[in-house]
Formats: C-alpha cells, structure tokens, sequence
C-alpha cells in the first residue's frame, strides 16, 4: 500500500519564492501543498487549519517572523515539522531557530533534490541542515562562546529583574551608555536579539540561576 502524500505549507514572504518552491514539488505524487502564507502569523493560522506533516519557514518575514511562528506552533502543540529554508546562516539566525524547535535549517540555494530528501527526512521527525549550518553549530560546539565578564553577569542579573538601562546604570555607579555598550556585548557573546531571549538564554546555560539575588 503507497504512503500518504507528505503534506506542505510554505511560508515565505515572496510570492515568487513561494512559486518557485510549489513547483519543485508540483507533480510529485509524494508530495502535497497544502497552502501558501505570506508570514509567521498566517502560517500558525494555516498549520492550525491544514495540520500539515512539514512546514518549509522563512525566517526573516515582515509582522511575525519565522522563529516567532515556530515558538507559537510548540505552544501550541502542533505537530508540524518546521523545515527552515531562508538566505541567512548567522549565529542570530540559526541558534535561535533550532532552539525554538525547527527540524532542519536549509539555505535557499539547496538543489530541487536535496531539498526533497530534507522534505523526507524531516518528515519523520529527523534533524536535517545545511553543510554550513552544520559546520557554524559544530564550531559553537567545539568553541565555547566567550564568556561574560563579571561586569557584564552583573549588568545581566539587574536586566532578569527587570532594571532599565538608566536603573542599571544608577545601582552599579556607571554611565548609562555603559549599561548600553554592555548589554550590547551580552547579546552578540549570547547569540540573541533582545533583554527577554538573553534572560532566557542565560538561565539555560546556567549562568543565572533563580537564587542568584
């Protein structure tokens, strides 16, 4: 008896993206699209509608990007396996999407039957990512990050209570520019965006912990 057809929802913000992507699986008996969104929101709306197998993700998509629409799927508890298909393989785009939940991390000049196989792989519930994005998560692995300074912990334990710059600045005896120079220090050495997602990423790791003051 022949397997189900593979179902897909492609999310990408341009229109001819999502073209070029319906036609690789066009015609394909293995395979079928069930929808087009044009951002993360639409996408958790059409994934809750569809129920998909394998949702090919954009990342960096106006309104809800796609690491913001992952997260939402997980809270959700919605079954789909987020294959990442996007231009970029930077620490900020790659670590905060597989932590998020995405299967697999593709770059969009993956070939028509590498991506197939991704498609396949991800699918059945497997890890699948571009020989770059592999190497990149490899390095992070073998290469710690650098640690944060002392200065930096400190600035980093005022933010996870919720301290402004300008509070931060005012309880450590420092400039408020310093506080921003700081924090931005924080982010790049934690691979994140924002106060919330370092909070987040740093009592992951440990460096804060909930008795840390």
């Amino acid at each position: 008896m022949a397997e189900p057809p593979v179902r897909l929802l492609i999310a990408d913000d341009h229109p001819i993206v999502r073209d070029g992507i319906r036609g690789m699986f066009a015609g394909d008996p293995e395979f079928e699209v069930l929808g087009e969104a044009g951002d993360g929101a639409q996408a958790v709306e059409l994934a809750q509608a569809l129920n998909p197998d394998v949702i090919l993700m954009d990342l960096r998509m106006p309104g809800t990007d796609g690491v913001t629409a992952i997260k939402e799927l997980a809270r959700r508890g919605n079954a789909a396996r987020v294959l990442v298909l996007t231009t970029y393989d930077t620490d900020r785009d790659v670590l905060p999407a597989i932590e998020a939940g995405a299967t697999g991390y593709l770059l969009k000049d993956t070939g028509r039957d590498e991506l197939v196989r991704a498609v396949r792989t991800a699918a059945r519930g497997e890890a699948v990512l571009s020989p770059s994005v592999a190497t990149r998560l490899l390095g992070r692995v073998r290469t710690p990050a650098d640690p944060l300074s002392a200065r930096e912990l400190e600035v980093l334990r005022l933010i996870a209570e919720g301290a402004t710059n300008r509070e931060t600045a005012a309880r450590l005896f420092i400039s408020e520019a310093t506080v921003k120079s700081h924090v931005l220090h924080i982010y790049t050495k934690l691979g994140v965006n924002d106060r919330a997602a370092a909070v987040a990423t740093a009592f992951r790791r440990g460096l804060l912990t909930l008795d840390n003051g």
